[in-house]
């Protein structure tokens, strides 16, 4: 995760080594699919090959739209920024958050990154999870301050039912 902080702008990027983690399975099965078809005098070696390159084109396309995600947390707004052939941007009011989850994998755990889940009252985004953050930054906190300063500027005020 890249961290930046500008004029109230926190900006956040996943870790590549999240890609890793999401498509080891298929990395493996890429490798093993070339290896296999580098074998001469092996059954359906060139469609081996053939599969490896095409699972090689999904994954460089996977690897790329990982990258192109990008999470801003304004004064106002959460923002995600993700796609590659076509751009999607989600906002969701500060205000509107209500809840927010921490979660590793394993594998998460072992390379020091966490997925932080926001649930919000918005009703196209009610749930936002901003992966491959590194576990070091404590992002709930920048955002839950900002959540409060929002939610008393606007007056509004969470009632519950226990």
């Amino acid at each position: 995760m890249e961290l930046s902080q500008k004029q109230g702008v926190v900006t956040l990027r996943p870790r590549a080594m999240q890609f890793l983690i999401d498509e080891l399975p298929l990395l493996l099965i890429c490798l093993a699919g070339l290896v296999y078809g580098g074998m001469e005098g092996m059954p359906l070696a060139k469609v081996a090959t053939l599969l490896a390159i095409l699972l090689s084109l999904i994954l460089a396309y996977r690897y790329i739209y990982l990258k192109r995600i990008s999470y801003q947390v304004t004064t106002e707004q959460l923002t995600a920024k993700h796609g590659v052939l076509q751009r999607s941007v989600d906002y969701i009011e500060l205000y509107r958050i209500v809840d927010f989850h921490e979660n590793q994998t394993l594998m998460q755990q072992i390379f020091r990154l966490k997925t932080v889940t926001v649930l919000s009252t918005d009703r196209s985004t009610p749930k936002l999870n901003l992966i491959g953050l590194s576990e070091r930054d404590n992002i709930v906190e920048i955002i839950r301050e900002r959540v409060e300063y929002n939610k008393q500027r606007k007056g509004i005020y969470e009632i519950a039912n226990h």
